[in-house]
């Protein structure tokens, strides 16, 4: 008997305990401070997405759901629908330009919306454990970590502590988009590295994504964020 346990039992383990520490404290039960797995499909969650972005950029958004009634209830556990992958930058900002609000969007944001170690098991944990339906991955206008690897590429630019291993993993976005000779580097190289991470995502063989990716439960679909009308553009969805 193989009794080593899965990283999707660890991880759904750690929630339990989390979960029943809460419920404790609360007075709840532990399957009720767990939360329960979103109804959305993939694509239900995409079109909330859009339709939320869609009302941001007309500066006609929705109440997003952030009053005291949906603390109390998110203080219980979280149902989210989509994982973010997005910049950290101050100006990107995905409840806001999104439309959601508190326990909706599970979001990894650093620099260059890149996927490291613990962006990779962040992702892992919400769809694998939150049962998450839909990946976002979001790049934007201007993104000063791909214009860094956009420099060391172009200029030779070098970049003191860790700046300069943060962007290394950019660089080969922007060597693929420079092979196109686009007329905006900077630009194709913001949408080659948010591909690049996409793809990444949609191969990986870890069955906390692959699994659901077979069984078309689960989406992944790449983006880019407009800083000057607000827009996003979903270029793949495929």
């Amino acid at each position: 008997m193989n009794i080593r346990p899965s990283r999707r039992n660890f991880l759904a383990g750690c929630l339990c305990c989390a979960g029943s520490a809460v419920a404790f404290k609360a007075g709840l039960t532990p399957v009720m401070a767990a939360g329960a797995h979103t109804d959305l499909t993939a694509d239900q969650a995409l079109d909330l997405l859009k339709k939320g972005n869609a009302d941001f950029k007309t500066d006609t958004p929705s109440r997003a759901a952030t009053g005291r009634e949906r603390r109390e209830t998110v203080a219980r556990g979280q149902t989210p629908f989509a994982v973010v992958v997005a910049c950290a930058d101050s100006r990107v900002a995905p409840e806001l330009l999104f439309g959601r609000g508190l326990g909706e969007l599970f979001i990894v944001r650093n620099a260059g919306n890149m996927i490291d170690t613990a962006a990779m098991g962040s992702i892992e944990y919400a769809v694998g454990v939150l049962g998450v339906p839909l990946i976002v991955v979001l790049g934007h206008e201007r993104c000063g970590a791909v214009a860094a690897a956009l420099d060391v590429v172009t200029k030779n630019a070098t970049f003191p502590g860790s700046i300069g291993r943060m962007i290394e993993p950019i660089v080969p976005a922007v060597l693929t988009a420079q092979a196109k000779k686009p007329d905006d580097l900077l630009d194709a190289s913001i949408r080659a590295n948010v591909s690049r991470t996409v793809a990444r995502l949609r191969t990986t063989m870890e069955p906390m994504l692959h699994d659901p990716l077979a069984a078309r439960t689960l989406r992944i679909v790449g983006a880019t964020y407009d800083l000057d009308d607000g827009s996003v553009d979903f270029f793949d969805e495929a």
